[in-house]
């Protein structure tokens, strides 16, 4: 038996991992990824934030973050619909109000008119705070994954993995979109005032 069976069995005999959307043992690995997932974001969100911080005065969210480092990724103009897409994002208001906040902040650009026709680009501030993010990332970020065994090889085989999950939460959202069904309506002062 191999060690790794080995701790999983030692786990289930001293942890409960079992509830509502872990039933199952193939459940309980995919629940056990979307927690991670969900903790890996945030705090994903927190070091964006605080590496932003390190280089300019300026308060932005981790999708803003990530969006300016979209916006400056191949040197070339992206429009509303190519950020979206390469974010997998389908908010466009909270996008367009992201872009406002890195307009108003002076690190990006916006040109052309019509819905087709505006793009946005980096500013000369947006590049060197982009630049000067990127060498603190590499510093504090990379210099840290450097000294985790193998870890080049494991961020490999996560990144894949994140990916096929990406495809099978969309076509599961596109699936629950199209069998959902209706709900009645709850009846005004229904079962919380029931009893």
């Amino acid at each position: 038996m191999n060690e790794r069976r080995k701790s999983l069995e030692t786990q289930e005999e001293l942890l409960d991992r079992g509830w509502h959307l872990a039933r199952t043992p193939l459940e309980i690995d995919v629940t056990e990824v979307e927690y991670a997932l969900m903790r890996s974001y945030e705090a994903f969100g927190h070091w964006q934030a605080e590496c932003l911080a390190t280089v300019i005065e300026f308060s932005a969210s981790g999708p803003e973050n990530a969006l300016l480092h979209i916006i400056r990724m191949n040197d070339r103009p992206k429009s509303i619909r190519d950020l979206a897409q390469m974010t997998n994002r389908d908010d466009i208001p909270n996008i367009q109000y992201s872009l406002r906040k890195l307009l108003k902040g002076g690190l990006i650009t916006r040109t052309g008119s019509g819905r087709a026709g505006v793009t946005y680009e980096v500013t000369p501030l947006g590049h060197r705070v982009t630049e000067r993010y990127a060498d603190i990332r590499s510093v504090l970020l990379i210099e840290a994954v450097k000294r985790i065994p193998e870890m080049a090889d494991k961020l490999e085989d996560v990144a894949r993995t994140l990916e096929l999950m990406t495809g099978i939460y969309e076509q599961a959202a596109r699936a629950a979109a199209t069998h959902r069904r209706r709900h009645p309506r709850p009846e005004p002062g229904g079962e919380e005032n029931a009893g």
